[in-house]
């Protein structure tokens, strides 16, 4: 499958299976326009259908930003109420990445931002990072994932308080509600979150996306369908040859070598 074109305000490399995008508009805090998100979405399949793609890592350049979400001044250009209702809206963009999506955080992470984050599955911070849901405070709520992600990661009271009042909250204030997963200083995140996604890019990669599905499963299924859907797809894995590989690694006791088959 052929890379897409990106406009220059989106930046996309792979390197030893993992893949970076980097919201690339620091000097707008790395807000999103619709040309951005189409990019984004463009690139999706092309993940989806790299076996030399792991892992994903998402951030935004510079220090100030991983993304104040839209940019306020041009959502004109989404069209009618019923065209920007109908959108196809980038951070589900992230939602439909199938690999290990990780959020590499600095800056603001507000707004559309915060649902990009949350749309990831592991979420690393510098201790510079800010985090808000300040929709509201413009005359609307979150329209791609703040309403529902945020209770599903905090408690219903503190995604409220994040809804309601706007506000901006810390990096320890999010480690703290447990929006964060890791939260760092500035000069050691970058070397945490590469060997972050290396360690997961070593792993069997059929049974890495079938984990990230099953966890997302779990969030909205019963408890016995979801572990009788856990053991089906348990036993799926084991007519892999990575399954057999991982055996023979084992026995032989050396690091085992997966090909994604």
């Amino acid at each position: 499958m052929k890379l897409p074109q990106f406009p220059a305000e989106f930046k996309f490399s792979l390197n030893n299976k993992v893949a970076t995008i980097t919201l690339n508009r620091p000097e707008k805090l790395n807000t999103m326009t619709p040309d951005m998100g189409k990019a984004l979405l463009e690139l999706v399949p092309y993940i989806n259908g790299n076996d030399d793609i792991r892992v994903v890592i998402l951030t935004g350049s510079g220090s100030k930003a991983f993304s104040a979400g839209s940019d306020v001044k041009v959502l004109d250009q989404y069209g009618s109420n019923w065209q920007l209702r109908n959108r196809v809206d980038y951070a589900r963009g992230i939602w439909a990445i199938r690999k290990p999506v990780i959020a590499k955080i600095r800056g603001y992470c507000i707004g559309g931002g915060l649902e990009m984050a949350l749309m990831g599955d592991i979420r690393y911070a510098a201790d510079n990072a800010q985090f808000g849901a300040g929709e509201i405070k413009l005359g609307w709520h979150g329209g791609a994932g703040n309403t529902q992600l945020l209770p599903r990661v905090l408690s219903t009271g503190k995604a409220l308080e994040m809804l309601l009042t706007g506000d901006l909250i810390s990096a320890q204030k999010a480690e703290q509600y447990g929006l964060v997963d890791q939260l760092l200083t500035d000069a050691e995140l970058d070397a945490a979150v590469e060997n972050l996604a290396a360690r997961i890019a070593d792993n069997a990669p059929i049974a890495a996306e079938l984990a990230k599905h099953l966890v997302r499963v779990s969030q909205s299924t019963a408890i016995d369908i979801g572990l009788q859907y856990e053991n089906d797809t348990f036993a799926y894995c084991f007519t892999t040859e990575d399954s057999n590989e991982g055996r023979q690694a084992f026995v032989e006791k050396r690091k085992p070598s997966f090909k994604g088959k």
